[in-house]
């Protein structure tokens, strides 16, 4: 089904989000390739674009195949939000521009004050969302929590905040600070929201199955829905959940091979913008997230970790698939 943030148009109700150190160029490909509607950068920091850090112009690396797609930034000041929106606004020319009040790591919501702090400080919010708004254009998207803990949830209020300061959507993640990413997300604060609010809402939190996707639709009336860790190692996750939400279709289990194609489409993707010897060290880690789930996988998952080239990688790939076969 589209739906519309602003005026960007998307083809369906699937968000990728905006996980850190994952998102990179080749992952949002890989999501693009499985049908995505909108895709996110990871998170980057307003400030550090402001001083022209080296890691985050390469975190604003994108192609035209992952269009349309969203800058998430984070930071905790207007002045900040105006040089980075602007900066991106003009070098990268993103669909849409998101604002990460959400996010609940320590170094980020109390070391900079940033991320879910801002919740605790809606005046603050308010002007940074209305900052960015005037500074440029193309839509701009909040992603908040619930709150800060279970004593001050006040997600309602700081949607209504998001939308008065001229936002053209929300993303809604129910958990608070202090849960980070344990216990269960409460998809009834989604819905009052949704009740609240006319602009979109996206809901985000525990979608594991394309099941949970169609529930959290049905049950919060919410507009899309985010997908986040579960597409790590799973990327055809977001391929199951447009097929069951447009057309109903059920997922169907995926074949070792086609993982492995995967793992080396991926890794192909990843090397268009990262030198060899340094890719594979960040690399290994997105990569193990597909061999976990593999089947007599330790000997394999200890030689991932040797591996410094695309031709050591397939290898290994490749000998772990013969030998499996013989079994």
């Amino acid at each position: 089904m589209k739906w519309k943030i602003g005026k960007v148009e998307i083809d369906n109700q699937v968000v990728l989000a905006p996980m850190s150190r994952e998102c990179n160029s080749s992952f949002r490909r890989i999501a693009k390739l499985m049908g995505c509607g909108l895709v996110e950068t990871e998170m980057i920091s307003a400030t550090a674009i402001k001083y022209n850090n080296h890691r985050t112009q390469e975190m604003l690396y994108m192609t035209d195949y992952e269009r349309p797609i969203s800058v998430q930034l984070f930071g905790s000041d207007c002045e900040s939000f105006r040089i980075a929106s602007r900066y991106v606004y003009d070098k990268v020319k993103p669909d849409i521009i998101d604002i990460n009040m959400g996010c609940p790591v320590r170094k980020v919501a109390i070391a900079s004050k940033a991320g879910s702090a801002l919740m605790k400080n809606p005046d603050t919010a308010h002007d940074i969302i209305e900052t960015v708004v005037e500074t440029v254009d193309v839509p701009v998207t909040v992603k908040i929590r619930s709150g800060w803990d279970e004593n001050n949830i006040n997600a309602v209020e700081i949607a209504k905040v998001v939308e008065d300061a001229g936002a053209s959507a929300i993303t809604v993640h129910p958990r608070t600070r202090d849960q980070g990413y344990a216990g269960k997300s409460d998809w009834s604060i989604i819905k009052k929201i949704k009740d609240e609010l006319s602009i979109p809402v996206i809901g985000n939190g525990d979608i594991k199955s394309c099941y949970d996707a169609k529930r959290m639709i049905d049950e919060t009336r919410c507009d899309a829905v985010m997908i986040g860790r579960a597409t790590l190692g799973n990327p055809w996750l977001i391929r199951e959940c447009i097929d069951y939400l447009d057309y109903g279709i059920e997922p169907r289990e995926v074949t070792l091979e086609e993982k492995i194609e995967m793992i080396k489409k991926h890794t192909e993707l990843f090397l268009d913008f990262n030198d060899e010897t340094l890719a594979f060290r960040r690399f290994r880690n997105l990569i193990s997230h597909y061999i976990k789930h593999f089947p007599y996988n330790h000997d394999l998952m200890s030689k991932l970790f040797k591996t410094n080239t695309k031709e050591d990688l397939f290898r290994l790939l490749d000998d772990y698939y013969v030998k499996l076969n013989q079994k």
